[in-house]
């Protein structure tokens, strides 16, 4: 994947991305559509609980694109519980609604934290853009802000 300001693109084929944790098997796993949405879950979790992210707790899944769905249903088998954080678009909701009828309940809409945007990184650029203009507003109403007048020196100056 080669992403910047003025490009996105990658070498095909599209292949999902399994990061399993160390040491015994977990029983859940995150999915993703993209890795920026991946990205951008770490950050939010390490945003929220800095002391305590727990990272480790889940593996986590990326597909890289919802027609790769079909490459990941066989990996997510041993999982108790999945959590679905796909885009909220057609597409993603079709990947859904698809995860759905193959693991039932133990997969979760994870999409409700993220509602109103387009996907989570489109969530995590919002609320760091909602951060600055809140800075910036504080900082303007601390200049306007009257300060107190010197006093003035006693006494003849030349």
């Amino acid at each position: 994947e080669i992403r910047n300001r003025y490009f996105k693109g990658c070498i095909a084929p599209k292949e999902i991305s399994h990061i399993r944790q160390s040491g015994t098997a977990r029983e859940t796993c995150y999915v993703f559509e993209g890795f920026m949405d991946y990205l951008s879950f770490l950050t939010l979790r390490l945003e929220n609980c800095p002391k305590y992210p727990e990272l480790d707790r889940q593996d986590y899944m990326v597909l890289n694109s919802v027609t790769n769905l079909s490459k990941a249903e066989q990996l997510l088998r041993p999982y108790t519980r999945i959590g679905s954080f796909l885009d909220n678009d057609q597409a993603g909701q079709r990947a859904y609604e698809n995860l759905k009828k193959m693991f039932g309940n133990r997969l979760q809409n994870m999409s409700h934290h993220y509602a109103g945007h387009k996907d989570l990184n489109d969530y995590l650029c919002h609320k760091n853009q909602t951060k600055q203009v809140e800075k910036k507003s504080q900082v303007q109403s601390a200049r306007r802000m009257p300060q107190p007048q010197p006093k003035k020196k006693r006494g003849f100056r030349l």
